[in-house]
């Protein structure tokens, strides 16, 4: 029975069964290794969630439920930190918690085993780089945990969760995550993993320790009502439960004794309200070389509204993916307003033409199609245009020869000159209006882009490098950069350059500017800045 099962029948004992069962207490807390605190501990602690979110403010006692749960439900045990190098203060708290260092191991990564029977296994394990998570592949365990969750890329938290499981029936699988609120962009994606808790604009907010059911369905997660199995195609997905309980260091007597308060006080802000209430909206530290603020990504999706009916469409983005866990998204550009992204997963783009008419069914207003022909793209700019379609092939690893809106600094690429745009147009400085939809994804994605001089150019990171940092390839931001392209409809260069020689010209696949009409030789179809 749970403490809190045993403190709802104790009204109903004699004398003599209250006696006899504080007995009984008094010697299984001699026996017991660890007991949770009151309050938010034990909740978690006898939480049956699936997936249990704990923590929040600094001092909340985190370290300690991951060991307590380790060492009294649970027998084959994973606990990860990002760096090995802070296992070593989880290491040392389990042998202060277990009176001894018998079992314990000292190499790397450390691993105890319980002296008396060996069966149960707790072992402790660093995934610094992205892939390292690999190692883990089929390693069986009942009891996942993160501790400062926020630091893992998400992929690498959700690939360690696959090996979550047991054949012992009697047993509960479960997953702990423990943590802060995150400190940077990329740790952004813990807010969404429990967004009832977390997010102040989820429509359905929980309270601590509610349960709450997700289903993941063609790998993104649903909120669904209920554990009931769901029909997804010929699959049956069962949800799995999450919650959150949040904790302070006011709910730990034992720092609450110290000068920790005091130190959480001291803290300058936004690391004050973060550590000491857990404020999850608390400002994060940009990057000084991250490419477009949060600040300014957060403003235009808050200036999204749906419009019904929607603006003339002037350009669509593709991104494609073909197979793989990579989507294939499209970003669909209403002069300053952009649609809802739509994302298909690759195996649902198989090849080209599928791909090709994905778009199409999206396409409205004979708007230009931009699609990144860079590996797999170029098979569905091939449909695209076969079928006679506006479409537009870009190679962002082409060479650009436009400047940044100073006039001052070139661009390395075109990938540098799109996503360097696209800052300028969400400056709030350019008064632009542009309007975003409210995708974390989406968010995720645009915070990730870095930049550096290379001589006098702007060298702004390439897909791998933001694939190193979220642990996922940036389709979402790469699908709307294309859609921000301001490229003419090939209908409209027509009518205004009529050339019957050259009626297949392309002025993105101009090699010679001789060719090109005298009135279009100053002009950039790349820059997509409005009003230019």
């Amino acid at each position: 029975m749970t403490p809190a099962e045993l403190r709802e029948l104790m009204p109903y004992l004699t004398a003599e069964e209250r006696a006899e069962f504080e007995s009984l207490l008094a010697q299984d807390m001699r026996e017991r290794v660890w007991v949770p605190l009151p309050g938010p501990q034990t909740l978690a602690y006898e939480s049956t969630a699936d997936v249990i979110g704990y923590g929040g403010a600094a001092g909340g006692g985190k370290t300690d439920l991951a060991i307590g749960k380790a060492l009294t439900q649970h027998s084959v045990v994973q606990i990860f930190r990002r760096e090995g190098t802070e296992l070593n203060g989880i290491v040392d708290r389990m042998a202060e918690v277990i009176g001894h260092t018998s079992g314990l191991s000292r190499q790397h990564p450390a691993i105890w085993r319980k002296p008396s029977t060996r069966t149960q296994v707790i072992e402790f394990g660093s995934v610094p780089n992205l892939g390292d998570e690999v190692k883990y592949q089929g390693r069986a365990k009942d009891l996942l945990v993160l501790d400062e969750a926020s630091n893992f890329m998400e992929t690498q938290a959700r690939f360690l969760m696959g090996w979550v499981r047991t054949t012992n029936p009697d047993q509960r699988c479960q997953t702990l995550m423990c943590f802060n609120p995150p400190t940077s962009a990329e740790g952004r994606w813990i807010v969404a993993y429990f967004a009832p808790w977390l997010d102040k604009k989820h429509p359905k907010p929980a309270m601590p320790g509610e349960l709450r059911y997700v289903a993941v369905i063609d790998g993104k997660d649903v909120w669904v009502d209920g554990p009931e199995p769901i029909k997804h195609g010929v699959e049956t997905i069962t949800p799995q439960s999450r919650t959150f309980i949040p904790a302070r260091i006011a709910d730990n007597p034992f720092l609450m004794g110290t000068n920790y308060m005091t130190t959480l006080q001291a803290m300058p802000e936004p690391l004050r309200s973060q550590m000491l209430y857990g404020d999850f909206d608390a400002g994060m530290e940009d990057s000084e070389f991250q490419v477009i603020p949060t600040e300014w990504v957060d403003a235009a999706m808050a200036r999204w509204r749906d419009l019904s009916p929607k603006p003339v469409m002037d350009a669509m983005g593709v991104d494609v993916a073909r197979g793989g866990k990579d989507s294939t998204v499209i970003a669909r550009r209403h002069g300053q307003w952009y649609d809802k992204l739509v994302k298909k997963p690759g195996k649902e783009t198989p090849d080209g033409p599928t791909c090709a008419g994905v778009a199409l069914a999206h396409l409205r207003d004979n708007a230009v199609i931009h699609v990144d022909v860079i590996g797999v793209g170029s098979s569905a700019f091939d449909s695209l245009t076969t079928l006679g379609q506006d479409a537009v092939g870009v190679n962002v690893a082409e060479k650009s020869t436009a400047r940044d809106k100073s006039g001052r600094m070139s661009f390395f690429n075109l990938r540098s000159q799109l996503v360097w745009q696209f800052r300028e147009a969400l400056d709030p400085a350019a008064n632009t209006g542009i309007a975003l939809s409210d995708d974390p994804e989406l968010k995720a994605d645009l915070c990730a882009f870095t930049w550096k001089l290379k001589g006098s150019a702007i060298y702004v990171c390439s897909r791998e490098e933001v694939i190193d940092k979220i642990g996922r390839s940036p389709d979402n931001a790469s699908a709307v950069f294309l859609a921000s392209m301001d490229t003419p409809k090939a209908a409209d260069i027509k009518r205004k350059y009529a050339r019957p020689s050259r009626g297949d010209y392309n002025p993105l696949r101009a090699a010679d500017d001789s060719v090109r009409p005298v009135a279009q030789r100053d002009y950039d179809p790349l820059d997509y800045r409005h009003g230019r």
